[in-house]
């Protein structure tokens, strides 16, 4: 069978992607899908995000030992169903620095500059609480502040960030970045506003849109440098034909492992497994880039707050509240606040970021912040230093030629130096934010950094907690150097008719949490394939 155009990947960028390819009745458009429906009831509920890691839904990847964390090797939750992981992440809407994208164009990334992109920013966002001219009131995707639950202890963070040097910022996706304010999410009516509900299901019924769910890719075909088709197996294998392009969405890990699969990366890698090299792209899985935080933690003096939510009976009196009502906090995601900040290695630019939520994870390391199951159930609160621009590279490589096997992820989380020095000095601002004014009525006792607040404290408490906001990219970097992967159209290079449109195309990562910036690029992607398409 063969259609106009074939997208791999069902996740933000490939639902913005099927939506306005199909707009047109005259382009025939196959989505597929390696997950199934996003029929979980935990998906829908904002609370629910807590339940869905190594579920059905999460491809559950780990890396390889980290040397320079103890050689632990992290989990790296990724969405395996209809929305990727806008169906499991926790809906926070970031779009990071306006200089993060300057400097993709100072990479000779044309058309990637701030105000290239802002465009497609506000052409999907339906913001609810902030008009201006940095936002958009008319897109399909639904952006707004919690509506029906917060706990007092996010407004004390606000204030004792101010206390502690933080500017009053309401909008840190307005004009600047830098300050403290309320968490931007993608939720609508008390509900997770995923990527499948923005923008799949409202045109789902289209009679040119083909959507094939729990279909595996498997490679794609090329013929005389020339992206034809896709060879995928469901119950049985087949093969669809495209006429006119194959667009991958599958993201950071398995985005370059189809590239692999398909023959097309470092010619002597590709070797060792025995796939013919049909492009010899030497930068494929290479670049990779991920934010990492951890928890500066206190428990408080009231059970306002979280973790007493987590005892069975609180949880079933809080879902009927939220059945009900659509109230309480079943409303909301684990984050409730935040805040950008420059360390002394970036005076004049973001490089950190708070995440704050109210709750903690114990002072043992017993707890695991992605298994609910592990959380304390007495009350606390945790600031969340996150490294930001991170210096360290890593690559994703094959485990072998066969698809099913997951990549070979070794991110080298931690190498440089900087990226240490920035999350300890993140971390010594997160006490000093502790210890402000307004948090005194509600702080009972510090409990981590365990050993101290020196830095060999903050850096040993570091090794142990530190995990991934699972926001990787870069892996199919976008360019014009001999590591680039895609141009500035996010072609392939040297391949015909075939696209890279996800968070592997970023050369370097954004300055916050990576799904808006993904909705971007599929935005500005739909608008270049069918203007080139025309």
């Amino acid at each position: 069978m063969t259609f106009d155009y074939i997208i791999v990947g069902a996740g933000s960028a490939g639902c913005v992607l099927a939506n306005r390819l199909s707009e047109n009745p005259e382009n025939s458009v196959l989505l597929i899908e390696a997950g199934g429906k996003d029929s979980k009831m935990e998906i829908h509920i904002p609370a629910g995000y807590a339940k869905l890691h190594r579920t059905e839904v999460d491809w559950g990847y780990y890396t390889e030992p980290q040397e320079h964390i103890l050689n632990r090797r992290i989990y790296l939750p990724r969405g395996k169903v209809m929305g990727g992981c806008s169906s499991t992440n926790a809906m926070a809407y970031v779009r990071g620095n306006k200089e993060d994208y300057n400097d993709w164009a100072k990479l000779g990334n044309n058309g990637w500059a701030y105000d290239d992109i802002l465009p497609f920013f506000k052409k999907s966002e339906n913001n609810q609480d902030i008009q201006n001219d940095f936002h958009g009131n008319e897109g399909e995707l639904n952006v707004e502040f919690s509506k029906n639950f917060k706990t007092p202890f996010s407004q004390a963070f606000i204030e004792s960030c101010i206390e502690s040097g933080f500017s009053d910022n309401k909008d840190y996706n307005g004009e600047q970045q830098e300050g403290t304010g309320r968490f931007q999410f993608n939720i609508k009516n008390s509900k997770r506003h995923s990527a499948v509900d923005a923008f799949l299901n409202p045109i789902k019924h289209r009679k040119n849109l083909t959507i094939l769910t729990n279909t595996c890719i498997e490679r794609v075909l090329i013929e005389k440098d020339k992206a034809v088709g896709v060879e995928v197996t469901n119950k049985s294998t087949g093969i669809y034909k495209a006429s006119k392009e194959v667009i991958l969405s599958t993201g950071s890990f398995i985005s370059p492992q189809i590239l692999m699969l398909s023959g097309i990366g470092d010619k002597d890698e590709l070797k060792t497994h025995g796939i013919e090299c049909k492009k010899h792209l030497p930068g494929v899985g290479k670049n990779l880039q991920d934010h990492l935080f951890y928890a500066i933690s206190a428990l408080t003096t009231t059970q306002e707050g979280q973790n007493h939510h987590l005892k069975p009976l609180n949880q079933l009196k809080d879902l009927v509240q939220y059945l009900l009502f659509k109230k309480g906090i079943f409303t909301i995601g684990p984050l409730e606040a935040i805040a950008f900040g420059s360390t002394s290695l970036s005076p004049e630019r973001v490089d950190y970021q708070f995440h704050f939520a109210s709750l903690h994870l114990g002072d043992d390391y017993s707890c695991d912040v992605y298994d609910i199951k592990t959380f304390p159930t007495i009350d606390g609160i945790s600031i969340l230093p996150t490294l930001l621009r991170p210096k360290s590279r890593g690559f994703v490589a094959l485990r072998s030629k066969n698809a099913k096997d997951s990549p070979l992820i070794q991110p080298n989380f931690l190498e440089h130096e900087v990226d240490r020095k920035v999350l300890i000095e993140g971390g010594k601002k997160a006490l000093e934010v502790l210890a402000a004014n307004a948090f005194s009525k509600h702080i009972d006792k510090l409990i981590t950094p365990p050993l101290g607040k020196t830095d060999e404290a903050i850096w040993d408490h570091i090794q142990k907690q530190v995990e991934t906001v699972y926001h990787p990219v870069g892996t199919c970097k976008m360019g014009n150097d001999e590591m680039a992967v895609v141009d500035s159209s996010l072609k392939v290079h040297g391949i015909e008719n075939l696209r890279v449109v996800d968070a592997s195309i970023m050369p370097t990562l954004v300055s916050g949490n990576t799904n808006a910036p993904v909705y971007m690029i599929a935005e500005k992607a739909a608008n270049m394939i069918l203007s080139d398409n025309k």
